[in-house]
């Protein structure tokens, strides 16, 4: 069962990832991060890779894709907040972007 983050949790898994980029959404329990690729093929590329990982651990994302441009929000609906989940998912995606 995926479980809200404590706030000692949160320091250790989300510290890492402001440094990335990621920050918090106002108003929700939510990390977010712009991608920017070269261009449309590529932004949407990684989206594909990104979508193998992200049925595989049945944990998705809300994202939004226009050209070379991709925002995209993680957080875990089901614990109405960010989980261990949310941290993993946005490892993986800044791995595949590099």
């Amino acid at each position: 069962m995926t479980e809200k983050l404590s706030e000692e949790t949160r320091g250790t898994l989300l510290k890492p990832l402001f440094a990335a980029g990621w920050h918090m959404v106002d108003g929700r329990d939510a990390i977010q991060k712009t991608f920017v690729f070269t261009n449309f093929i590529e932004a949407f590329g990684w989206m594909t890779r990104v979508a193998i990982w992200a049925e595989k651990w049945d944990h998705h994302p809300e994202w939004h894709n226009v050209y070379k441009t991709v925002d995209v929000v993680l957080t875990t609906h089901d614990v109405d907040g960010i989980s261990a989940l949310d941290a993993k998912l946005a490892r993986k995606m800044d791995s595949l972007s590099e």
